[in-house]
């Protein structure tokens, strides 16, 4: 009877524990950072917005300071709303942090090819030296500048012809840019395939990997056995996928087709098929479509979404424009456009996008990282395989490390900050990342300002480059062909544009709005028009 009772009682223990360590799930750490209560099992998943998470981020850094931790279930989760946190971990222990977390619904709609959410292998790896080397800034300089100006002098062009589609008009220009450097094809129009394919390729990717927009499928896996019939966001994951792997197989397709007459051209598909061909393919042609496809994504989306909040920003704020327009007349005056080259005689023209990219960046969340092993800092306890965000939008929106009112467009916060933004990126002191000295007359003190859209450490964006010489080439040309002023209503009323009116998703752009494009005077509009000749005969062997 003794030994019975005994045993009962040692089952009765072991059955408690069991209980108490599941019911443990969703509880942090004790050395962790601080964060909001957790529940058992959910930890704080039931906190977590279905949309809009990166302004949740900056709620919560103001409770809890700009290192803090959740839990997401059993996952832990670091969010660094702190620069310093950025650069001591980001930058300092980039080993550590160059890993990305599972993304089971990444993995639905890529296939498990993917640059932007693949862990750092050695296939991800040699991906990334591609893109670095092609859109290196000495590859650009020489062999895309032409592009670059000419298909910003078209899109001049277009906005003198056909003003009121301007949003598609932009668009059309960056995918163009892209698809010429990745495929060697342009898109004359927006409708042309080269126009459009990337925004149809990302149509739902953004909505279906926002985060808070799915399960908590990463941690808990039993959610992947849920037929899809029963899942929503499974579906929507396996359409997003199913679209974005038709519009770059045809793409590829397309190229093989031109390629198989005879015509080869410059681009990075047709070199790397032209060496792969002869040595051998190093990735599946699956990999190989999306990596194409992912390049033209990441040069054409995230650029077309900034440069119409840059729109979206100097109709609201003429001041900017005018400051802009006086180094631009006593550069350029009415004889002739920017261009790259004058790039030190325009410092506010590179202000005016670094404030943008501030203001409203284009991934509001950053993408996280994972641990690679346990880490510690300032006395905090970070584990391994957490995972860990950079809320861009959180940051650059946080006047407790040093941004003075954030929710203002101000370019003046960069005016003594002249270079480009890689060069403070890889900077040893983090407060000299588009770091600026305020001048302005309302602001008081001198602080410290920098951005993030390309994010921090190793795996920063590798299209930085190109990025930059776009945003700089097409706000340095609108400014000075252009008045661009918010609409007006029937009896000549301001209709004021609504800078909040921004889409949902991971990536983060205007919703369509209305703007007026008013020539400059008669001299811009004829040397607008003398150029569209020259830059299309320079985009004639991409047609």
């Amino acid at each position: 009877m003794p030994e019975f009772t005994l045993s009962r009682v040692c089952i009765a223990l072991v059955v408690l524990y069991g209980v108490y360590k599941f019911l443990r799930i969703g509880s942090r750490h004790p050395n962790m950072p601080p964060g909001p209560p957790t529940i058992p099992l959910l930890g704080n998943l039931h906190q977590i917005p279905v949309t809009g998470l990166y302004k949740q981020f900056k709620d919560w850094s103001l409770q809890y300071g700009g290192v803090y931790s959740l839990k997401f279930g059993p996952r832990n989760v670091i969010v660094l709303c702190d620069k310093k946190a950025i650069h001591d971990l980001w930058d300092k222990k980039g080993l550590i942090y160059a890993e990305r977390p599972k993304n089971y619904v990444a993995d639905i709609i890529t296939s498990g090819d993917s640059i932007v959410f693949a862990s750092n292998t050695v296939e991800t790896r040699e991906k990334r030296r591609i893109a670095t080397h092609n859109f290196s800034p000495r590859i650009l300089d020489e062999k895309a500048a032409i592009v670059q100006d000419a298909e910003v002098t078209v899109l001049l062009h277009q906005l003198l012809t056909d003003p009121k589609n301007f949003y598609n008009h932009i668009r059309r220009t960056t995918s163009s840019i892209s698809c010429i450097l990745i495929y060697g094809q342009r898109g004359p129009t927006f409708e042309n395939f080269w126009g459009h394919a990337v925004y149809d390729a990302l149509n739902l990717f953004g909505e279906a990997l926002e985060p808070g927009a799915n399960p908590p499928v990463d941690e808990y896996p039993f959610l992947k056995l849920v037929p899809e019939r029963f899942a929503f966001w499974k579906r929507r994951a396996r359409t997003a996928g199913n679209s974005m792997h038709a519009i770059w197989t045809k793409a590829r397709r397309l190229v093989d087709e031109r390629r198989a007459r005879g015509d080869h051209r410059i681009s990075l598909a047709d070199r790397l098929l032209d060496e792969y061909s002869e040595k051998g393919f190093p990735m599946s042609q699956h990999a190989l479509d999306q990596l194409f496809g992912e390049l033209v994504e990441g040069g054409a989306e995230t650029t077309s979404s900034s440069m119409l909040t840059m729109t979206l920003a100097l109709a609201k704020n003429p001041w900017v424009q005018q400051k802009a327009k006086e180094q631009l007349d006593a550069a350029c005056g009415n004889e002739r456009m920017p261009e790259w080259a004058d790039f030190a005689k325009l410092p506010y023209i590179n202000s005016i996008v670094k404030e943008g990219m501030r203001w409203r960046p284009a991934v509001a969340t950053g993408l996280p990282r994972r641990t690679a092993e346990d880490d510690w800092y300032e006395g905090m306890f970070i584990p391994k395989d957490s995972t860990v965000f950079l809320p861009i939008w959180a940051v650059h929106h946080s006047e407790r490390d040093g941004y003075d009112d954030p929710f203002t467009f101000n370019p003046d916060r960069y005016i003594n900050h002249h270079k480009l933004a890689n060069d403070y990126a890889g900077s040893a002191d983090f407060k000299n990342r588009d770091k600026f000295s305020s001048s302005c007359t309302w602001c008081l003190l001198t602080v410290a300002e920098h951005h993030y859209a390309y994010g921090a450490g190793r795996r920063m964006c590798p299209g930085v480059h190109l990025a930059e010489r776009n945003q700089w080439r097409i706000v340095a040309k609108l400014i000075w062909a252009f008045e661009i002023q918010e609409p007006v209503d029937a009896n000549g009323r301001t209709i004021s544009l609504d800078p909040e009116a921004y889409q949902t998703g991971l990536l983060h752009a205007p919703t369509p709005f209305e703007v007026v494009f008013k020539p400059r005077s008669k001299a811009h509009v004829e040397i607008i028009k003398r150029s569209f000749e020259g830059a299309m005969r320079d985009l004639a062997p991409f047609e």
